[in-house]
């Protein structure tokens, strides 16, 4: 659910249209009608009116309000006015981003930007990336909406307007809170909360209330959640904003949701869809037939969530909300599910998946984590530069005095002192000169303390991301292989009773053909019999399809089977040549009529590797099988080789395995790392090897996994692990 919109107008920190009398807001725009028809003088003045007008028709008229913003920006060109020109860029994204039409709103936001940056107007630039950060938001663009928004905060820190600093902490906290940085979010929603109030800004009030309400629903404190949803309700309905009275509403039907109350959940669900259409509220309308859609789900009526979730779906497609298509997506593979169609609901879990890695994968977690602490650095930085222009005044004072003291003593000086004066004047001079000396050593050991904490700190983030690289990928890898065991139990249990009442009828056929058939009259026994061997061939179609779903899913069971992850020092050579011994060993006791030629070339200048012993033995127990198998293929009486090379490269260790087997075309190339794809006959393989092989490789080791075959010329494994 997207929170409250923060509402803010080109000129000013805070939106309009939302709580104002409709008919004063007539009689304004009336007036100012009145004026632009009458005096048409091409100046700032009518460019003022324009934008006036454009702020009491943004929230009932905005094609309007959108051509109005136009005529101001060209004729804010022609007087070649900056500020105009920006205020009319911001008029413009402000109103394509309530349509909601955010390539626009983008697009003339990163305009203003830009015209600010170049005329180092760092107010209003400020203002800019605070709509940039919310257009991010409202799309779920988490990283570009922090990185804008602590931009902002930046240039909104070196300014005094209180308003806009207010409403960036506010989106920079709901981002955090997104983000599941909870600990970052919490004070800077409270701190976005208490100024908010301090200023008397409504807006910011109801947005931190509603992002601390969403805080603790994430967290699973319901209580809390609970209260600060209907305190942004109370505000917005003092406030009379019904489209943010409407988002509190879905963040309380949400949370009723989770405690299990499908009923007071529904409740808020239709007062969300009357807000909706009360407001004509496109972009929320995903959001409440979603949450009316789990809501359905509670109170066990699948048909009636499938049809709410598919249609949120189909509208977060056309506005591109890539967390509303996650949402939907999770909801579609529930209501399958729940309706027995473990297909579907397995095909919308894997898209749902996808989804997540988008919002909450490992690259977005390292780029807010970059950003985060880009925004501490430039505060050490700042630290910095004053500690230096410290020195700068000390060396200045000390210049100074230094002027007066010699000034007083040539003022002071006569021919009868002249030498006590000299005396004097170098023993000053040594005194000072000592001065300064200790002075400079105590800056230079702080500079060098202050540059060692720094190098600590690369060092300290180095190994922090190493670190969130692999908790990112066991995390992501152990899901993958829950979601995949939880599917493959539940479908194993039907594949059971198709199997076994599969046998069962066969053997009722062979009894029935042994008994009651016999006792048939001679005309009929003809079509009995028919009619029984069709039955029997299709009892063992039955069988043996079942019999290879029921490696499928063991197949993905051993894929879902999580290791031990644990990185070891390991003797690569060592590694590779017990897992061919065994691999072939394997090979031939399924098929001991086999027979090959084994080259292994082995490298002895391989160091030591970190790797996980088991999963790299998993991945060369894969590869040496599908190259047994391929060779097993060939003419009888062909002199089969497999090659298995270990080389030392500058960056990587290198394992190539190549056979003189039949090879493959490009069509099937490409596909033998997608999971389930498999050139053997049914019952033979599940395709999961190569794809589980890849994953290992690539995604838990940090290597390359490449195929190179073509037909008649064998096939090329290399596998790269990085040294």
């Amino acid at each position: 659910m997207l929170g409250p919109v923060l509402r803010l107008a080109a000129g000013s920190g805070t939106d309009a249209g939302s709580g104002a009398g409709g008919q004063c807001q007539n009689r304004a725009a009336d007036s100012l009608r009145h004026l632009l028809q009458s005096q048409r003088r091409p100046d700032t003045v009518r460019v003022q009116r324009l934008h006036a007008l454009v702020l009491q028709l943004a929230a009932t008229d905005a094609p309007q309000a959108i051509r109005l913003s136009h005529q101001a920006l060209r004729l804010s060109q022609q007087l070649a006015d900056s500020a105009d020109i920006g205020r009319s860029l911001l008029w413009l994204s402000i109103l394509h981003r309530r349509l909601p039409n955010y390539d626009s709103a983008r697009y003339y936001t990163q305009l203003a930007q830009q015209l600010y940056a170049r005329r180092h107007d760092r107010p209003r630039e400020a203002r800019a990336c605070l709509e940039l950060s919310l257009i991010n938001a409202q799309q779920a663009n988490l990283t570009a909406a922090l990185r804008w928004g602590l931009r902002g905060l930046r240039l909104a820190e070196q300014t005094t307007d209180k308003a806009v600093r207010t409403q960036l902490r506010a989106i920079i906290g709901d981002t955090y809170s997104k983000l599941g940085d909870y600990a970052s979010a919490e004070p800077m929603l409270r701190r976005a909360l208490r100024d908010g109030r301090r200023l008397g800004d409504e807006q910011v009030e109801a947005a931190a209330l509603n992002s601390l309400g969403s805080l603790y629903q994430a967290q699973g404190n319901w209580p809390e959640a609970l209260r600060y949803f209907r305190r942004a309700v109370a505000v917005c309905r003092r406030m009379g904003d019904m489209q943010n009275q409407l988002a509190n509403e879905i963040g309380l039907a949400e949370v009723y949701t989770q405690q299990g109350q499908p009923g007071r959940a529904l409740l808020h669900g239709r007062r969300a869809r009357t807000l909706v259409g009360t407001t004509n509220d496109d972009f929320n309308r995903p959001s409440v037939e979603l949450l009316l859609a789990r809501a359905f789900l509670g109170l066990s009526q699948p048909d009636s969530a499938l049809v709410l979730a598919t249609h949120a779906r189909q509208l977060s497609q056309q506005t591109r909300s890539n967390g509303h298509l996650a949402t939907a997506t999770e909801l579609l593979a529930e209501a399958y599910a729940a309706r027995g169609n473990y297909l579907a609901a397995y095909q919308q879990q894997r898209l749902f998946a996808a989804y997540q890695d988008t919002l909450a994968g490992e690259a977005t977690q390292r780029k807010t984590s970059a950003l985060r602490y880009g925004y501490e650095l430039d505060q050490k930085q700042t630290q910095i530069a004053l500690l230096t222009k410290t020195r700068q005044l000390q060396a200045q004072e000390s210049a100074r005095q230094r002027l007066q003291l010699y000034g007083l003593l040539a003022g002071l000086a006569g021919l009868v002192l002249v030498a006590g004066l000299l005396w004097r004047n170098v023993y000053l001079k040594q005194r000072t000169n000592h001065r300064l000396n200790v002075k400079n050593a105590q800056i230079a050991r702080q500079r060098d303390d202050l540059t060692r904490t720094l190098a600590d700190l690369t060092r300290a983030l180095a190994d922090l991301k190493a670190a969130q690289n692999q908790l990112i990928q066991r995390e992501k890898m152990a899901s993958l292989g829950e979601l995949t065991a939880g599917i493959a139990h539940e479908i194993q249990n039907p594949l059971n009773f198709v199997n076994n009442f599969s046998e069962v009828s066969t053997e009722l056929v062979e009894e029935f053909m042994d008994g009651p058939w016999q006792q048939l009259p001679e005309a009929e026994k003809a079509y009995a019999t028919e009619l029984l061997a069709t039955l029997t061939e299709n009892l063992q179609k039955i069988t043996q399809h079942g019999h290879r779903a029921d490696s499928i899913v063991k197949g993905m069971l051993q894929h879902s089977r999580a290791s031990a992850g644990i990185f070891e020092t390991t003797d690569l050579n060592t590694l590779v040549a017990e897992h061919l011994t065994l691999a072939y060993q394997l090979f031939r006791a399924k098929n001991p009529a086999f027979a090959a030629t084994l080259l292994p070339d082995f490298s002895p200048q391989l160091p030591a590797l970190r790797v996980v012993p088991q999963d790299i033995g998993r991945v060369l127990l894969n590869v040496f099988a599908n190259a047994f198998y391929a060779l097993a293929q060939c003419p009888p009486g062909a002199a089969l080789k497999l090659e298995v090379h270990t080389s030392l490269l500058a960056q990587h260790v290198q394992i190539r395995i190549c056979d003189n087997g039949p090879g493959m075309d490009e069509i099937t190339r490409r596909k033998a790392l997608q999971p389930f794809f498999t050139t053997k006959p049914p019952g033979e393989g599940t395709g999961l090897g190569l794809s589980l092989s890849y994953d290992v490789v690539v995604q838990g080791h940090g290597g390359t996994f490449s195929l190179r075959s073509q037909p008649g010329a064998g096939t090329e494994v290399i596998v790269r692990l990085p040294r």
